[in-house]
């Protein structure tokens, strides 16, 4: 996928201004960012659903404004909200969503079966949508956007909502595919997720990349090794006392927010000073201290 320039407007409002990125065959790439930071509609640009009102845009090589059809042909789409046909059984979502990429019968049926397998669904294929677990359902919804074996897999939030047991199945599923070829583009809310899935990602502010780079690119160039929290009883904490003691000093309600290269000696050091917090954490600087630096703490609606 290419990109340059990239714009998508409504009316008045630009949702996306002007945004520049190259996905590379194979990758998993991630779109980060708060809600309303143009992530969906980049991605429904991608997906051929949206034209691009300005710039540049090519996916698998072809332009989506004139050759949309044969793109969406080799995409693989896995959407916010599971639309799994609860009617149905298991198998037949996979058997009538192949029919319509003009599959064969036997193609369908074939893959059906070796899909079920993927996602760990054999035993419930015959079962009705319905009483599936959250889990479960991501894992059909997974499995039913490659039933035209995908070149390229969209997926917006697939883990939203689900438990941490399903969530780590899901990851597998995804590095399996990738191992498989398979170039993923992810847009997601958890950190942890971008950072076990995700080659390189891109973070994403009111309609702009504002950060680009590898899960550990980003952390050096926009954080610190490690970061100290100092807890405190809310409002009693003093940041002049320890803001020699690190690069950066951030406060919050109830506690202070220490980064720097060595947390441990950051902690010394403000216990030598007298400094009793109610409690202490030495950690590694993680994407959510990026994230957070690059597009605030204040909530976005």
């Amino acid at each position: 996928m290419h990109a340059r320039d990239l714009a998508k407007r409504f009316g008045d409002f630009e949702a996306v201004k002007g945004i520049d990125l190259d996905v590379r065959p194979g990758e998993a790439f991630g779109f980060l960012g708060p809600n309303g930071a143009g992530k969906s509609s980049t991605m429904r640009m991608v997906a051929c659903v949206s034209p691009r009102t300005g710039g540049e845009l090519t996916v698998l090589g072809m332009d989506p404004l004139a050759q949309g059809p044969r793109i969406r042909a080799r995409l693989g789409v896995v959407p916010q909200q599971d639309n799994l046909d609860s009617e149905l059984t298991v198998r037949e979502n996979l058997h009538v969503y192949g029919r319509y990429f003009g599959l064969s019968r036997a193609h369908v049926r074939a893959k059906a079966v070796e899909l079920l397998e993927f996602a760990q669904l054999s035993d419930r294929a015959d079962d009705q949508v319905e009483p599936l677990s959250g889990g479960m359902k991501r894992r059909l919804t997974i499995a039913r956007s490659l039933i035209n074996e995908p070149e390229l897999l969209l997926l917006d939030e697939p883990t939203t909502g689900l438990d941490p047991q399903a969530r780590h199945l899901l990851w597998d599923r995804l590095f399996r595919l990738k191992q498989q070829g398979v170039t993923l583009i992810v847009t997601t809310h958890y950190m942890d997720e971008a950072e076990q899935l995700c080659d390189r990602l891109v973070v994403m502010d009111a309609g702009r990349i504002v950060a680009e780079g590898s899960p550990a690119e980003l952390i050096a160039q926009y954080s610190t090794r490690e970061v100290l929290e100092l807890r405190f009883a809310p409002g009693t904490q003093d940041v002049a006392a320890v803001a020699d003691l690190a690069s950066r000093v951030e406060e919050l309600p109830d506690r202070l927010l220490l980064y720097t290269a060595d947390g441990e000696a950051a902690l010394a050091a403000a216990h030598a000073r007298g400094i009793t917090p109610l409690s202490s954490l030495v950690r590694r600087s993680t994407l959510e201290d990026v994230f957070l630096r690059l597009t605030g703490r204040t909530l976005v609606d």
